[in-house]
Protein backbone atom coordinates (compact mmCIF):
# COMPACT_ATOMS: atom_id res chain seq x y z
CA UNK A 1 0.00 0.00 0.00
CA UNK A 2 1.39 3.38 -0.92
CA UNK A 3 1.32 6.57 1.10
CA UNK A 4 -0.37 8.36 -1.75
CA UNK A 5 -3.66 10.06 -1.00
CA UNK A 6 -6.49 10.81 -3.37
CA UNK A 7 -7.18 14.46 -4.13
CA UNK A 8 -9.77 16.22 -6.27
CA UNK A 9 -9.64 19.42 -8.29
CA UNK A 10 -12.40 21.13 -10.21
CA UNK A 11 -12.13 23.54 -13.12
CA UNK A 12 -14.86 25.42 -14.89
CA UNK A 13 -14.62 24.85 -18.63
CA UNK A 14 -16.40 26.76 -21.35
CA UNK A 15 -16.96 23.90 -23.74
CA UNK A 16 -19.56 21.30 -24.57
CA UNK A 17 -19.03 17.88 -22.94
CA UNK A 18 -18.73 16.32 -26.40
CA UNK A 19 -15.89 18.59 -27.52
CA UNK A 20 -14.19 18.41 -24.14
CA UNK A 21 -14.34 14.60 -24.13
CA UNK A 22 -12.37 14.41 -27.37
CA UNK A 23 -9.55 16.34 -25.67
CA UNK A 24 -9.57 13.84 -22.78
CA UNK A 25 -9.83 10.59 -24.72
CA UNK A 26 -8.21 10.97 -28.15
CA UNK A 27 -4.47 10.99 -28.69
CA UNK A 28 -4.76 14.02 -30.96
CA UNK A 29 -6.76 15.92 -28.34
CA UNK A 30 -4.51 14.91 -25.43
CA UNK A 31 -1.37 15.92 -27.32
CA UNK A 32 -2.71 19.45 -27.69
CA UNK A 33 -2.69 20.13 -23.96
CA UNK A 34 -1.76 17.20 -21.74
CA UNK A 35 1.55 16.03 -23.17
CA UNK A 36 3.94 16.93 -25.98
CA UNK A 37 3.10 13.71 -27.79
CA UNK A 38 0.56 10.96 -27.17
CA UNK A 39 0.37 7.58 -28.87
CA UNK A 40 -1.96 4.65 -28.34
CA UNK A 41 -1.18 0.98 -28.83
CA UNK A 42 -3.04 -2.03 -27.39
CA UNK A 43 -5.03 0.10 -24.92
CA UNK A 44 -1.82 1.65 -23.59
CA UNK A 45 -1.29 5.38 -24.00
CA UNK A 46 2.27 6.63 -24.17
CA UNK A 47 2.59 10.23 -22.98
CA UNK A 48 5.80 12.06 -23.85
CA UNK A 49 7.11 15.23 -22.20
CA UNK A 50 10.57 16.51 -23.20
CA UNK A 51 11.72 13.07 -24.42
CA UNK A 52 10.49 11.45 -21.20
CA UNK A 53 7.86 8.77 -21.68
CA UNK A 54 5.22 7.56 -19.29
CA UNK A 55 2.75 4.83 -20.14
CA UNK A 56 -0.80 4.60 -18.87
CA UNK A 57 -3.61 2.15 -19.46
CA UNK A 58 -7.14 3.37 -20.02
CA UNK A 59 -9.01 1.52 -17.27
CA UNK A 60 -12.39 3.18 -17.61
CA UNK A 61 -14.32 5.59 -19.77
CA UNK A 62 -17.83 6.66 -20.59
CA UNK A 63 -18.46 8.80 -23.64
CA UNK A 64 -18.80 12.52 -22.86
CA UNK A 65 -18.52 11.71 -19.12
CA UNK A 66 -15.10 10.54 -17.93
CA UNK A 67 -11.80 8.80 -18.64
CA UNK A 68 -9.71 6.97 -16.06
CA UNK A 69 -6.06 6.07 -16.59
CA UNK A 70 -3.59 4.12 -14.48
CA UNK A 71 0.14 4.73 -14.86
CA UNK A 72 1.82 1.39 -15.56
CA UNK A 73 4.66 2.14 -13.14
CA UNK A 74 2.37 3.33 -10.34
CA UNK A 75 0.60 1.55 -7.49
CA UNK A 76 -2.29 -0.60 -8.74
CA UNK A 77 -4.87 1.28 -6.66
CA UNK A 78 -3.75 4.70 -7.93
CA UNK A 79 -5.19 6.28 -11.05
CA UNK A 80 -6.05 9.65 -12.50
CA UNK A 81 -9.49 10.48 -13.72
CA UNK A 82 -10.93 13.38 -15.66
CA UNK A 83 -14.68 13.65 -15.25
CA UNK A 84 -16.97 16.05 -17.09
CA UNK A 85 -19.83 17.39 -15.00
CA UNK A 86 -22.58 19.54 -16.39
CA UNK A 87 -24.98 21.51 -14.22
CA UNK A 88 -28.52 20.63 -15.26
CA UNK A 89 -29.87 24.11 -14.54
CA UNK A 90 -27.14 26.38 -15.82
CA UNK A 91 -25.48 23.97 -18.30
CA UNK A 92 -22.13 25.07 -16.85
CA UNK A 93 -19.45 22.50 -17.51
CA UNK A 94 -16.77 21.53 -15.01
CA UNK A 95 -13.83 19.20 -15.37
CA UNK A 96 -13.19 17.27 -12.17
CA UNK A 97 -9.76 15.75 -11.71
CA UNK A 98 -9.08 12.87 -9.35
CA UNK A 99 -5.44 12.00 -8.81
CA UNK A 100 -3.11 10.60 -6.17
CA UNK A 101 -0.03 12.15 -4.60
CA UNK A 102 2.14 11.80 -1.53
CA UNK A 103 2.03 14.50 1.13
CA UNK A 104 5.25 16.08 -0.13
CA UNK A 105 4.30 16.05 -3.83
CA UNK A 106 0.70 17.21 -3.44
CA UNK A 107 1.34 20.93 -4.01
CA UNK A 108 3.46 20.16 -7.05
CA UNK A 109 0.85 17.77 -8.52
CA UNK A 110 -1.87 20.39 -8.10
CA UNK A 111 0.36 22.99 -9.77
CA UNK A 112 0.94 20.64 -12.70
CA UNK A 113 -2.83 20.17 -13.14
CA UNK A 114 -3.37 23.94 -12.92
CA UNK A 115 -0.80 24.43 -15.68
CA UNK A 116 -2.28 21.66 -17.85
CA UNK A 117 -5.74 23.16 -17.43
CA UNK A 118 -4.43 26.57 -18.54
CA UNK A 119 -3.20 24.89 -21.73
CA UNK A 120 -6.53 23.15 -22.20
CA UNK A 121 -8.48 26.40 -21.74
CA UNK A 122 -6.34 28.18 -24.33
CA UNK A 123 -6.78 25.31 -26.80
CA UNK A 124 -10.53 25.38 -26.22
CA UNK A 125 -10.51 29.17 -26.48
CA UNK A 126 -12.32 29.56 -23.17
Amino acid sequence: MSDKKKFNLEYEVKSSPRILFSFLSETNGLSQWFADKVTLRDQVYTFTWDDEEQKAKLIGSKENKFVRFRWLDDDPQCYFEMEIQQDELTNDVALCITDFATEDTLTERKQIWDNQMDYLMSVLGS
